[in-house]
């Protein structure tokens, strides 16, 4: 994929709407891998669907949980998934074998689950109604501390490269730990100088920079400055870079997330499947994507390199992406683009090995050298690397491979001995206090709900299965 070939030069975000991925099974979340060649989409049934997102096709479906997946994360490297469960259980996936290497029982429902950016042997967990957790591979784990408040309604994330954990609770508290020793290195609170407290519903760094945003139940996203906010230290009064909201409708905000380069903020609706897209530095609303009326949103995931969005509504993912328009002009200056048929006059010598008529040899031409062409070394790309690489990662998995499928002849037979299956480690993290027997929000009914219409199923029907 040459990118300098598919630079928009500025507009840099969807337009239109570009298709669907059908898992078959009812999708509820979905993410992309670091280079965003695959998109693994979990469901309702407990299955992972992977679809390979240059050719839209399913590359890999993994019969990974009973209960419907909750929540996806993708290793650095691209070779593990973790995935949660409305369940309370968390696996780790091997994505080229579809196996099982680990597996973790909580106590209570799991809101979120993140990988480490940089250590594939740590990621974070976000139960209900409990402090966040940080859990090593080997089943050891430590709870992230809470403010004086204690607020129990946390949500946190990694920042971009796993120094630190920032965490957000139901009171507008934000909290900055370092990710070894879980010390806290800053605090905030969202809304200053009032008695109300603005509840923190989820917390999503940009790919690149050091942005972050906040989304709050007071309908407004706020846009912070990591630097910033470490240098005002604790108890700090850092202000937004921005502040992005529906001054018309008052949106409520079911899930955000930053564009692939940082420049642009989306923005799901929660009562309907419009995404809202506005530019971080100015902060103006620069387009609506509206989908079917009556839908509920349940994700929305920005593509890491290119202009795509992808949404899940109605148990389906839907595509937005830019009109491509064909210019061949642009590729060779002299093509001309002809309305109707136009009889063409050959020149004598034009289509001969040597040009006869030709007289005088002028600049450039005259010196006939020859140019090596390197097409051995790797030149950096710097979409795909981080500001700290210098080469990108020749051992990430950028794409599945398929094996066609055969049918076996009646001559030949099946070998007798299979390969053993691998057998996954089981753990149980026991946490103090961790509510039980809760029912996970994604199971719950919607008080709002759209009017029923035909067509595809909404989640809520499938409650039992």
């Amino acid at each position: 994929m040459n990118l300098e070939l598919l630079e928009s030069f500025g507009q840099n975000y969807p337009e239109e709407f570009d298709g669907t991925l059908d898992c078959i099974s009812l999708a509820v979340t979905c993410t992309f891998n670091k280079r965003g060649t695959l998109l693994a989409v979990g469901c309702n049934d407990g299955r992972i669907v992977i679809w390979d997102f240059l050719t839209r096709g399913i590359a890999k479906i993994i019969s990974a949980h009973v209960h419907p997946v909750c929540s996806l994360s993708w290793s650095r490297n691209g070779h593990k998934l973790l995935s949660a469960s409305t369940d309370n259980n968390v696996c780790i996936w091997d994505v080229l074998s579809g196996e099982c290497d680990q597996k973790y029982r909580f106590p209570s429902p799991i809101l979120k689950v993140q990988f480490h950016p940089r250590n594939l042997n740590k990621f974070l967990v976000c139960p209900m109604r409990h402090a966040a957790v940080m859990v090593d591979i080997e089943g050891t784990h430590r709870v992230i501390p809470l403010d004086e408040d204690s607020d129990l309604n946390i949500v946190a994330s990694f920042d971009r490269r796993g120094d630190y954990v920032y965490t957000g609770n139901a009171r507008g508290r934000i909290l900055v730990l370092d990710a070894e020793s879980l010390t806290v290195k800053a605090s905030y609170k969202i809304s200053q100088g009032t008695a109300s407290n603005t509840a923190v519903k989820s917390i999503e760094f940009a790919r690149r920079g050091s942005c972050f945003l906040v989304n709050t139940s007071d309908r407004v996203i706020r846009v912070y400055d990591s630097i910033e906010i470490l240098a005002c230290g604790k108890d700090g009064e850092p202000e937004p870079i921005q502040k992005l909201q529906d001054l018309v409708n008052k949106t409520m905000w079911k899930k955000c997330c930053f564009s692939g380069d940082g420049e642009y903020v989306c923005a799901g609706s929660a009562r309907q499947h419009a995404l809202y897209v506005w530019e971080k530095s100015i902060g103006n609303l620069v387009k609506i994507l509206h989908g079917t009326k009556g839908e509920l949103l349940l994700d929305v995931v920005w593509h890491p390199v290119r202009p795509i969005i992808a949404s899940i509504s109605s148990g389906v993912v839907s595509i937005w992406a830019q009109n491509q328009v064909e210019n061949w002009s642009a590729f060779a200056p002299d093509f001309k683009e002809l309305d109707e048929n136009v009889e063409y006059e050959e020149r004598e010598s034009e289509f001969d090995l040597s040009d006869e008529d030709k007289s005088v040899v002028q600049g450039e031409e005259a010196q006939d050298e020859e140019i090596e062409v390197d097409v051995a070394s790797i030149v950096r790309v710097a979409a795909f690397c981080s500001s700290d690489e210098e080469t990108e990662d020749i051992g990430s998995l950028q794409f599945l491979p398929i094996s066609p499928d055969v049918e076996d002849s009646e001559d030949t037979q099946a070998s007798p001995h299979e390969p053993p299956i691998k057998k996954h480690r089981s753990h149980n993290i026991d946490l103090q206090g961790a509510p039980i027997g809760e029912t996970h929000p994604l199971l719950n009914k919607g008080k709002d709900k759209p009017t029923t219409k035909k067509g595809r199923p909404r989640l809520e029907h499938r409650k039992g299965k």
